[in-house]
C-alpha cells in the first residue's frame, strides 16, 4: 500500500504524538481531512481518533520538536464516524492548550471528546414503520393487525414500534409480522433538533442609560466579528446579565454561536430562568450533571451549528462549535474556574484563547475582578465597562464590622449580641436573613480534652471534620471517614472528644436554639447535591418559604435574592492567614459577593462583619466601598516584588508512594534548577498537604520576570530527572492554589 495514505491519528490517551495508521483502499483517501473522527485499532481494541495536523504555536510555548520516529508495522482505519469533522480551530485550541500547560494533546483531546466516546456502540438512527402497498398481499386479518393498519392509513410520517405498542396496545410480534409480511415498510425517522431557537426580540427589558451604553458597546463589538476583550465591571445588582443578554441577542442575530461559562453549575437553574423569560426557551446545558445521552445530544447539536446558546463548567470550552461569535466568562474572578487535577488549566485564561482563535470578542464579567483581568484593563489590553449603581434605583448594602474584641459572642457560641438582634428585627418584619461561613461540616477540628490528641486523616495531612448530621469524622480531601469516637483512641477516656470551632452545621444548631420560629435552610455542598436540589433551595428562598439562609461559599456566586436584607458573616477573618499570596484578594472578593446579596430590591440592605481584626485593610475597604482603590494598592505591592500579574509563576508538584522517592526526585529538580537572570526557584519543600490520597507531596515554585517564556524553561527543566513511574511530576501554569 502506498505510503501516501499513511495517516496521523490523536487518540485521546497520555502519548506524546500521533500513531500512523493506513487509510484501506475501499476508503476515500481525500475524505480524511484534519479533524475527521475515526475509528482505529489499539492493541485489541477499538478506540476513537481524530485525524491530526501539526500547528503553528506562538514562539513563548512552542517546544524544540524531537526527532521523528522510525514507523513500525502500520495498522489500517477501521471506519469513519458519522459526524463532521472537528473543527480547525478546535484542534489548534487543543495543541495550544496542550503546549501551554505542558500535558500531551491526546489528554486535551480527551476533554473535547467527552460527549462522544461512547458514539460507536450507541450511534444506531431512529426508525419507524410505515405502510407498504397492500394490493398485493393476503395475509390473514387480526383486530390487533386491522388496528395498527388503520392508524398507519395516509400517514407519511414513520411511528416507532414503542409509540406503536403504547397508543395501540399491540405486542411488537404483532409489528413485526406484519413488517415480514411486506405490510410495514421500515424508514428513517425524520431528525428533529432537541434545542430550540432562542428568540433575541422574545421580552426586550429596559435598561438605564449606563446599562444601555454598556450593551450598546458589547453588542457592536459582536457585529464588529473581531477579537476583543472587555471586562463588564459593574456594582452587585447592577444588572451586568441583563446588559451582557443583549449582546447575546445581537450574536443570535448574526447567526453565531454563543458561550457563556459559569463557575459553579449551582449557579445555571436561576440564570437559566432568567434566559429564558429573556429569550422565550431555555439555553443548551453542559456540565457534570449531564447523562451519557444528554451529552451525546448536545455535543452532536452544537458541531452541527443547531446549539446558537450554550451555557456551562469550564469543560464546554472545548466542545466543537463551528460559528463561535461570542465568548461569556460570568463571575470571572472564581478560583472554581481554576481546573486542578488532570489538564491544570483556567478556563478563563483558556477562554481568551479560544476567543482569539475563532477571532470573536469575549466578555469578562464581575463585581469584583481579578488583580491580573483589572490590570489588564488599567493597561489598555482590556476594554473597560462600568456599572457604578444598582439597577432600579436600589442602594448599596450598609457594611458594618463587628468587633468581637468589644462585642464578643457568649462562651461556646459563635453569633454576637449586635448579630443576634439584627437578625431577630429583620426575621420580625417578614424579611430574609444570610448567615455565612464558609466551611462545611459541624466543627473543623475534634480532639481530646483529657491528653489533647487530634483526630487527622490518616491518607492525608488533614483534620478530620465533624459532620454531626451523619454523625462522622470526614476528610475533606479524600472522603474517608469515621463514626464519631465515643473514647479517645489514644488514651481511651470515654467521652473525652469535643469540637473546636465552628463549622456551618453548628451555626445551624445555634441559628435554631437562638430563633426557634425561623424557617431556616442550609445551602452547602452537603445539601445540595445536585442542580435540581439546588433549583428546588432557590424556590424556596423566591417563594419566602424559609426566612433564614445559612450557607457556605456556594451563597456567594451571584445569586439574586429580592427579600434577602441582612447578610451576617460568622467569621470575616476566615481566609485571611496563611501564605498565599492572594490572600487579601481572594478574602475581599468573597465577602464583597456574599454581602451583595443584601438590599438588592426595594428594602435596604446591612451587611455584618464578626470580626477580631476590625483595622484590617479589607475590612476597612468593605466599610468604604472603594474595591478598586484596594486592588491598586494590591497591585503596587506585587509589582515590587515581581508577582502576578507582574511577573510569572509555575508550580511543580512532586507526588510518590513514599516520602523518601518525592523527596529523592524534588531534590534533583533542585540541583538541577534553571541558572538564569530573572528566574528564581524556591524549594523543594513539603508541600502544606504533605500527603494527600496516601501520596507524598513535595512542591517548587518558579517564578520568573513577566517577559520571560516559562514553557521551555519548563520542559527543559523537567527533562533533567528521570523518574519511576510510580512517581509523578505535577505542573501548575499559573498556580492558584498553594496547598
Amino acid at each position: 500500500m502506498s505510503s501516501s495514505r499513511i495517516l496521523p491519528v490523536l487518540l485521546p490517551y497520555p502519548f506524546k504524538e500521533p500513531f500512523y495508521y493506513q487509510v484501506p483502499p475501499e476508503l476515500e483517501y481525500e475524505a480524511f481531512i484534519p479533524g475527521t473522527l475515526v475509528m482505529v485499532p489499539l492493541g485489541n481494541r477499538e478506540e476513537i481518533g481524530v485525524i491530526w495536523e501539526k500547528h503553528q504555536l506562538p514562539k513563548g510555548i512552542s517546544l524544540p520538536e524531537e526527532a521523528p520516529k522510525k514507523i513500525k508495522k502500520i495498522k489500517p482505519i477501521l471506519s469513519t464516524l458519522s459526524v463532521p469533522p472537528l473543527p480547525a480551530i478546535l484542534l489548534q485550541f487543543i495543541d495550544w492548550v496542550a503546549a501551554y500547560t505542558l500535558s500531551s494533546p491526546g489528554m486535551v483531546l480527551a476533554i473535547a471528546l467527552r460527549g462522544i466516546q461512547t458514539y460507536a456502540s450507541t450511534n444506531t438512527a431512529k426508525t419507524g414503520w410505515i405502510l407498504s402497498d397492500l394490493s398485493t398481499n393476503t395475509i390473514r386479518m387480526t383486530p390487533a393487525r386491522e388496528k395498527i393498519i388503520q392508524f398507519l392509513k395516509g400517514k407519511e410520517i414513520p411511528f416507532t414500534t414503542k409509540f406503536l405498542s403504547e397508543a395501540l396496545t399491540v405486542t411488537s410480534s404483532v409489528i413485526q409480522g406484519l413488517a415480514k409480511a411486506g405490510i410495514l415498510e421500515e424508514r428513517l425517522l425524520p431528525y428533529h433538533s432537541t434545542f430550540l431557537e432562542p428568540d433575541p426580540s422574545f421580552h426586550i427589558p429596559q435598561l438605564s442609560e449606563d446599562q444601555q451604553k454598556a450593551a450598546d458597546f458589547l453588542s457592536k463589538k459582536v457585529e464588529d466579528k473581531q477579537f476583543s476583550v472587555t471586562l463588564l465591571q459593574g456594582v452587585t445588582g447592577s444588572g451586568k446579565t441583563e446588559v451582557y443578554m443583549q449582546a447575546i441577542a445581537t450574536c443570535i442575530e448574526q447567526e453565531q454561536q454563543v458561550l457563556i461559562l459559569l463557575p459553579e453549575i449551582a449557579l445555571s437553574s436561576q440564570w437559566v430562568e432568567r434566559f429564558e423569560k429573556r429569550f422565550g426557551v431555555k439555553p443548551a446545558l453542559w456540565h457534570s450533571d449531564l447523562s451519557n445521552k444528554q451529552r451525546k445530544l448536545t455535543w452532536q447539536a452544537v458541531i452541527k451549528n443547531e446549539v446558537s446558546v450554550l451555557v456551562g463548567a469550564r469543560s464546554a470550552l472545548f466542545l466543537p462549535f463551528t460559528h463561535l461569535g461570542l465568548i461569556i466568562i460570568d463571575e470571572e474572578h472564581e478560583t472554581s474556574f481554576k481546573q486542578e487535577e488532570g489538564i491544570i488549566y483556567h478556563a478563563r485564561d483558556m477562554a481568551i484563547v479560544r476567543a482569539r482563535l475563532s477571532n470573536c470578542p469575549a466578555v469578562l464579567v464581575s463585581a469584583t475582578p481579578s488583580l491580573e483581568t483589572l490590570t489588564n484593563a488599567y493597561h489598555n489590553k482590556y476594554h473597560h465597562l462600568t456599572l457604578s449603581a444598582r439597577h432600579g434605583g436600589a442602594s448599596m448594602p450598609d457594611v458594618q464590622v463587628v468587633d468581637l474584641r468589644a462585642t464578643p459572642p457568649h462562651r461556646g457560641l459563635f453569633l454576637s449580641p449586635p448579630l443576634i438582634t439584627a437578625t431577630q428585627q429583620r426575621l420580625e418584619k417578614g424579611e430574609q436573613v444570610l448567615f455565612f461561613l464558609n466551611r462545611r461540616g459541624y466543627a473543623p477540628l475534634t480532639l481530646c480534652r483529657a491528653c489533647g490528641h487530634r483526630l487527622e486523616c490518616p491518607h492525608c495531612s488533614a483534620w478530620l471534620v465533624e459532620h454531626r448530621s451523619t454523625q462522622r469524622l470526614v476528610c475533606h480531601h479524600c472522603d474517608y471517614f469515621i463514626p464519631i469516637p465515643k473514647e479517645c483512641p489514644h488514651c481511651s477516656t470515654p467521652d473525652s472528644m469535643v469540637p473546636i470551632g465552628p463549622g456551618i452545621e453548628r451555626i445551624t444548631e445555634e441559628a435554631r436554639a437562638t430563633f426557634p420560629d425561623a424557617k431556616i435552610l442550609v445551602m452547602s455542598s452537603d445539601s445540595l447535591t445536585s442542580s435540581k436540589a439546588t433549583a428546588e433551595a432557590i424556590r424556596q428562598i423566591d417563594q419566602k418559604e424559609v426566612n433564614l439562609i445559612i450557607g457556605t461559599q456556594i451563597v456567594a456566586k451571584g445569586w439574586h435574592f429580592p427579600f434577602l436584607t441582612l447578610v451576617g458573616v460568622i467569621d470575616a477573618d476566615l481566609g485571611l492567614s496563611g501564605a498565599d499570596l492572594r490572600a487579601s484578594e481572594k478574602t475581599l472578593q468573597l465577602l464583597h459577593q456574599v454581602g451583595g446579596r443584601a438590599g438588592r430590591a426595594q428594602s435596604p440592605g446591612i451587611v455584618m462583619l464578626q470580626s477580631y481584626l476590625s483595622d484590617h485593610p479589607v475590612m476597612e475597604t468593605l466599610v468604604k466601598g472603594d474595591f478598586n482603590e484596594f486592588m491598586l494598592q494590591e497591585a503596587a505591592e506585587r509589582q515590587m516584588g515581581f508577582w502576578p500579574p507582574y511577573g510569572r509563576l509555575a508550580a511543580i508538584i512532586v507526588s510518590a508512594d513514599t516520602n523518601e522517592e518525592a523527596m529523592q526526585i524534588a531534590y534533583e529538580l533542585g540541583q538541577n534548577a534553571p541558572q538564569m537572570e530573572g528566574v528564581i526557584v524556591l524549594g523543594p519543600a513539603p508541600a502544606p498537604l504533605a500527603l494527600l490520597r496516601n501520596r507524598y507531596r513535595q512542591r517548587l515554585l518558579l517564578r520568573t520576570q513577566k517577559h520571560i517564556a516559562i514553557q521551555p524553561i519548563l520542559h527543559q527543566w523537567l527533562s533533567s530527572v528521570k523518574a519511576k513511574k510510580s512517581v509523578k511530576i505535577d505542573v501548575d501554569i499559573d498556580p492558584i492554589s498553594f496547598l
